[in-house]
This record gives structure tokens, C-alpha cells and sequence, in this order.
């Protein structure tokens, strides 16, 4: 890999994003707007958007940057544009990560919105350090383009690209404790669910919400998230094709 190459990428794909003001749109307003029909529902339950919204708050993310950048890598193999980048003197490494950086300045700033949002504009309640919430959440927008990266590798056009949403992120939304906690599953889907990458992600937010300072749990979620993002990055590497077969 070679830092050039890869801020040269992030610089394209930057530029690129800045034309497209949907795809701005869907990834950094959305989980706003999300976050905002979210309190007004429970308008007279406060307690019960203080409960689910910090875990909100993470799969929101999630969900808009896996969308978000599975089409647009998907786009780019389509449009024969990544068989010419990886004609150059390119890696895929340099691509891959180029993305990821490129996206994830995008997911900064979503996070910073989203989590002001919440904490000062709908007045979420938690005990722990805002700055927390904020690593969490941007954790899991960059879990979200990392899956995203890597399932576009498997798509042969954007409506395919879409369809992975069912398979890949419903199971962990349902299985990630939001509806009810873990422990009261089945067997078997509690098992399934502790090799979910969603469930650490509300697992920390469920930290934050509840624990003045971080504990042993709250660190070890958030290490399993981050090299969840960084093992499906190298594998997103791995199974990158040059065009749509």
C-alpha cells in the first residue's frame, strides 16, 4: 500500500461525494431525521427514547453508510471506472482504504450532527461522557461502510446491492438485543447473536447510557467493533473484481 495513492483516492472519491447531493443527504441527514421522528413517537415516554435512542444512534449510522456505500463501489465497477483505476499502479489496498477514509470523513461529520442532535437538540439522557457516544456512533458508521465495501464485491448490479440489505443487517437488528435483551433469546440465537458485530455496538451504547465512566465491557465492545471494521476491510480487499461479472 502507499499513502499517496490512497489520499489520492480518498480525494477522488471525495470529490465525487461533494456532486452527489442525494447520497450526502441519505448519510448525513437521514439518521437526524431518523433520531427526530424517533423522540416526537415516544413524545409522551421520554424514559423510553433515553432507553433505545442511544442505541439508535449507532445502527442509524449503520445502516445509511452500509446502503450508501455498497452502491456507490458498486457503481464504480459498473461503470468500468475501477477497472481502469486497478489498471494503474493501484493496489487494492490503496482502493479499499481510500474508500474507507473518504467515507469515513463522511462519517464524522454524521456523527457530530447526529449526536449533538440527540444529546442537545432532543435531549437524550445518558450518564456517560458524550464524547463516548460519539466514538461509538462514529465506530459503527465506519462497521457500516466497511460491510458495505465488502458485500458490493458480491453484487452484479445496484438493485442486487440493495437486496444484501435483508441478509446482512436485519439479522443483526433483530438479533442485537434492541427489542429484548440477549439473554432472553433462544439459545441458539443468543449464540448467533454474540458473533454479531450490531450487538457490541448496542452493548456499548447501553454502557454509556447506564455507566458514569467506561468499564471493561464498554472497552472490550468497542474493540470488538473496530476490528470487526478492520477484518471486513481486509477481506473487502481480498474479493474486490475489477468489473461486475
Amino acid at each position: 500500500m502507499s499513502i499517496s495513492r490512497t489520499l489520492a483516492t480518498t480525494a477522488r472519491v471525495l470529490r465525487q461525494l461533494r456532486h452527489d447531493r442525494r447520497s450526502i443527504a441519505l448519510m448525513v441527514l437521514v439518521p437526524c431525521v431518523m433520531l427526530f421522528l424517533l423522540r416526537y413517537v415516544f413524545d409522551g415516554s421520554p424514559r423510553t427514547f433515553d432507553s433505545i435512542g442511544a442505541s439508535l444512534l449507532g445502527i442509524f449510522p449503520l445502516i445509511t453508510m452500509f446502503l450508501v456505500t455498497s452502491i456507490a463501489t458498486l457503481r464504480e465497477r459498473t461503470s468500468g471506472t475501477l477497472e481502469r483505476l486497478l489498471a494503474m499502479p493501484l493496489g487494492k489496498g490503496d482502493l479499499i482504504a481510500g474508500y474507507a477514509l473518504a467515507f469515513g470523513v463522511v462519517a464524522v461529520v454524521q456523527s457530530l450532527l447526529a449526536t449533538g442532535l440527540a444529546l442537545w437538540g432532543l435531549g437524550l439522557d445518558v450518564i456517560g461522557s458524550p464524547w463516548l457516544l460519539l466514538l461509538v456512533a462514529l465506530l459503527d458508521a465506519l462497521l457500516g461502510t466497511a460491510l458495505g465495501l465488502f458485500v458490493s464485491a458480491f453484487a452484479a448490479s445496484e438493485f442486487q446491492a440493495v437486496q444484501f440489505m435483508p441478509a446482512v443487517i436485519f439479522p443483526q437488528l433483530l438479533l442485537c438485543g434492541l427489542f429484548t435483551p440477549r439473554e432472553n433469546m433462544q439459545p441458539v440465537l443468543e449464540a448467533i447473536s454474540h458473533a454479531l458485530p450490531m450487538s457490541y455496538a448496542v452493548d456499548a451504547m447501553t454502557e454509556i447510557l447506564r455507566q458514569p465512566d467506561p468499564t471493561g465491557d464498554f472497552a472490550l465492545d468497542v474493540l470488538v467493533v473496530a476490528g470487526c471494521a478492520v477484518l471486513v476491510l481486509s477481506l473487502g480487499a481480498a474479493t474486490l473484481r475489477r468489473r461486475t461479472a
